[in-house]
């Protein structure tokens, strides 16, 4: 049989049919090059291998893009009025703890502290005074104990002439003599009456003059208060910075009017903190200690370590201005974010420039 007398389907199986031709190569390329198909599949098992070691590391850490640097701020405002004199600061300068920065017109303050101390000193002189009245009226008591001490003794001796006159002979002894003898002693009498009395008064003096002592010395006390408030209203015209930190913010200048509680500006402390809004499903393996990474956008390059230390008792919604009330109209599960507080390690980030309100991105071991 001639190739012009082949079957039809003979010639398609060798040469002519389209799938035949299609996978005669395919099969060559795995024949011939065998050690490319398992380099192919050593190398997905590698990928493979990576993919599944990277997301084992990944599940032990948890972060977030949802956080900032935070620090306290301190408004700073005047506790007393007046007129700005000196300001002893630049902007954004950084200041230490009880360094002198603004100064308020102390004059007035001044005049009032000098009128309180005048007010003292009559107030000691008026204690002074009232002490050597008590002086003499205890030595009015003892002068009247002594007057009643020789109106006893005079009492005595008239009662002493009273009797020997009525023991004597009537006849002896003139009805003159007799009255005389009485007279002297219901005087006497009288006389230690009074002596008594006079003591009693003494005491009474006395007990004044320790109320008016007591009233003196009260006044003292209120006159030295009104001199220590005098002197701290006048220390008051000099404003220093409670805590080291940097100038913020500021509104004031010299020459200016300024008011009790009347912002002027800020200090922003130099110890910061990372706030990171983890979502609450992350809390489940997070512990206070446990260590962070923290990653800035204003520090490209550099990476901070640090710590976790707190967590706030309250998502961030609940201490939003309108808190989500789920028990009213269609309710819908969102995922609510807590923060996190994360503190630095050490103060190698007080070398760069920080500052509250930047992006940070820290990223937290969990174990």
């Amino acid at each position: 049989m001639d190739a012009q007398t082949q079957p039809e389907h003979m010639h398609r199986g060798v040469s002519g049919d389209p799938d035949t031709r299609a996978q005669a190569p395919s099969r060559a390329w795995y024949r011939r090059r065998p050690w490319l198909a398992a380099l192919g599949a050593v190398a997905a098992l590698v990928l493979i291998g990576i993919g599944v070691l990277w997301w084992l590391d990944a599940s032990k850490y948890a972060s977030t893009s949802d956080a900032r640097i935070a620090g306290y701020v301190v408004q700073m405002a005047p506790q007393v009025s007046g007129r700005v004199t000196k300001l002893l600061f630049a902007d954004n300068e950084h200041v230490a703890a009880g360094q002198v920065l603004l100064e308020i017109d102390p004059r007035d303050y001044q005049a009032r502290l000098d009128q309180a101390l005048a007010q003292a000193g009559t107030a000691q002189s008026q204690v002074a005074q009232a002490r050597a009245q008590l002086l003499v009226r205890q030595a009015d008591l003892d002068q009247a104990r002594a007057n009643v001490t020789v109106a006893e003794a005079d009492l005595a001796q008239a009662q002493k002439d009273y009797d020997r006159f009525r023991r004597i002979n009537p006849a002896a002894v003139s009805q003159q003599q007799r009255d005389q003898a009485d007279t002297a002693l219901r005087s006497a009498t009288a006389k230690v009456a009074s002596a008594k009395q006079a003591v009693e008064g003494a005491r009474a003096q006395i007990e004044t003059a320790k109320a008016q002592v007591a009233s003196a010395e009260a006044g003292v006390k209120q006159a030295e208060a009104t001199v220590a408030s005098a002197r701290l209203q006048l220390s008051y015209t000099t404003l220093t910075a409670p805590v080291a930190g940097r100038v913020a913010h500021r509104t004031v200048d010299v020459g200016d009017v300024v008011q009790p509680g009347q912002a002027l500006f800020a200090l922003v402390r130099d110890e910061l903190w990372v706030e990171a809004d983890f979502k609450e499903t992350e809390l489940a393996g997070m512990r206070p200690g446990q260590p962070a990474t923290i990653t800035v956008d204003s520090v490209p390059g550099t990476t901070f370590h640090g710590r976790v230390d707190s967590f706030q008792p309250g998502t961030g919604s609940q201490f939003s201005a309108l808190p989500a009330e789920n028990a009213t109209g269609n309710w819908v599960k969102v995922v609510q974010r807590v923060p996190v507080k994360i503190v630095f390690d050490g103060t190698e980030y007080q070398k760069h420039f920080l500052a509250p309100g930047m992006s940070a991105e820290p990223s937290v071991r969990l174990r």
